[in-house]
């Protein structure tokens, strides 16, 4: 319980504790931005990491002049990050899919892989692109992709075109509107929101699938 409440003040207040360790430790920012967003799109066990909002975090803070983080050095390091992880997250699908489903069913659960699955069936490689706006969905799409043994030049397409609107979206929403007074003093809030909003296509999906289940007529077995 402590562990979740510390989670979700992380979450929260991310700009204030982005803030708090760009003046303590400077440009080492860039390190901890940058493994954040690899581990979050790379390692199909960490589908809990800050996503969406740290982006738009990372923008907001990026528009203070006063936080010395540059943005041009923070979208290019969070745009390699999100295509590399990505990358490496297809492979581990590709190379031990089944190995790693098996041995670690506490983090990678087969409801999220199934929830994942769906969205391939219902818009086949977009699903890439789509995923990155989508938690969870984000850390599980390159896995799934990679076990479907899914063409890897045509995953790399979907991957970078995905990273480039993920991040050349979501971090100018934060630079340009993370410094308006009513979003900063709501930080948290425009958090929650952001949240919410990139949860909606999963909600969608699991409430079509349901609405598609009552449609399905039986099946006789005589």
């Amino acid at each position: 319980m402590e562990l979740l409440k510390t989670a979700l003040d992380f979450l929260l207040h991310l700009q204030d504790h982005l803030n708090q360790f760009t003046r303590d430790y400077g440009s080492l920012v860039y390190g901890l931005l940058f493994l954040i967003v690899f581990a979050e799109t790379g390692l199909v066990v960490t589908p809990f990491l800050p996503g969406d909002s740290l982006l738009f975090a990372v923008g907001a803070l990026a528009a203070d002049e006063a936080s010395g983080l540059n943005i041009w050095i923070a979208a290019g390091l969070l745009l390699v990050a999100a295509i590399l992880g990505d990358t490496v997250n297809y492979w581990i699908g590709r190379k031990c899919g089944a190995w790693a489903i098996r041995t670690f069913p506490r983090f990678i659960k087969q409801s999220h892989i199934d929830k994942t699955s769906e969205f391939f069936v219902r818009y086949g490689g977009k699903t890439i692109i789509i995923a990155r706006f989508v938690p969870i969905v984000r850390t599980f799409a390159p896995f799934v992709a990679g076990s479907g043994a899914m063409d890897y030049k045509r995953f790399m397409y979907f991957n970078v075109v995905g990273a480039l609107l993920w991040v050349g979206l979501l971090l100018p929403a934060g630079f340009f509107f993370g410094q308006i007074p009513v979003v900063k003093e709501n930080f948290e809030i425009v958090v929650l929101g952001i949240i919410g909003f990139s949860l909606l296509p999963m909600v969608y999906e699991i409430a079509a699938a349901k609405l598609r289940n009552r449609k399905t007529p039986p099946v006789s077995l005589d």
